[in-house]
């Protein structure tokens, strides 16, 4: 089994509980966090070239980044109307209530924005009759082979269900 190790890893709080601490404000000043946020990417991500690179080594055909479709999903299978997203556990709010205190108010909505957009794009995606699942950032360091059996079983599911039909 892949794991991958992160230096510096959050922890996060057990059995819901909110984390500990508050908001201390900003520890940059405007201009270095400007610097910061603009070298953060939102396209091929460390998470994604993982899921991307154990799908290619399955020889499976996907679209990476689909822009037709609302959210533009990470992965798409086309043929069989499956969509998967990878988000990265601060910026779509993995277990958001638990540590939306620690943030300030600016960055609370952003994500909580995020959050709703996220909500709204699978919605979409589910009233147009594809399949959509979401995969974490943590999901995909703690075992990125758990990630691969999750995608591979909706896909030999979805392609059976076609087969299925088609006879």
């Amino acid at each position: 089994m892949r794991r991958i190790y992160k230096a510096g890893h959050r922890s996060w709080s057990a059995k819901n509980a909110k984390l500990p601490g508050k908001n201390t404000g900003d520890i940059m000043s405007p201009d270095k966090r400007s610097n910061v946020m603009s070298k953060i990417k939102c396209k091929n991500t460390n998470p994604e070239r993982i899921i991307f690179s154990l799908l290619e080594e399955k020889n499976l055909i996907f679209q990476k980044h689909y822009k037709y479709l609302p959210g533009k999903p990470d992965i798409v299978f086309t043929e069989i109307k499956f969509a998967v997203f990878i988000d990265g556990d601060f910026w779509h709010g993995w277990r958001f209530p638990l540590w939306e205190h620690k943030l300030t108010e600016i960055w609370r909505l952003k994500i909580k924005t995020n959050r709703i957009r996220d909500m709204k794009n699978h919605s979409q995606l589910r009233k147009s009759g594809w399949k959509v699942l979401r995969i974490w950032e943590h999901q995909i360091e703690q075992s990125p082979d758990k990630c691969l059996v999750k995608i591979m079983k909706i896909l030999d599911y979805m392609n059976s269900a076609i087969k299925h039909r088609n006879k």
